[in-house]
C-alpha cells in the first residue's frame, strides 16, 4: 500500500485522526519538526518581506566596506 501524510492544522484534528486511526487499527508515525518554532516563524517573515518589497539591496562592493 501507499503512505499517506497528514497535515491537520490544529490538536484536535490531530487527536481526532490519531483516534480514527487507532480505531481501524492503522499503524502510524508522528514526527516532529527538527527546527526551533521561533527560527521557522523569522524565515516565514523574511519570505513574506522580500514579497512584499520590504527589503534593502545592497551591492557587493558595498558588502566590504
Amino acid at each position: 500500500m501507499g503512505t499517506l501524510i497528514v497535515k491537520p492544522d490544529s490538536k484536535e484534528k490531530s487527536d481526532a485522526i490519531k483516534a480514527f486511526m487507532k480505531a481501524l487499527k492503522i499503524s502510524y508515525e508522528e514526527t516532529k519538526s527538527p527546527y526551533n518554532p521561533e527560527f521557522v516563524a523569522k524565515i516565514k517573515q523574511g519570505d513574506e518581506d522580500i514579497k512584499a518589497g520590504k527589503t534593502k539591496r545592497i551591492s557587493l562592493d558595498d558588502v566590504w566596506k
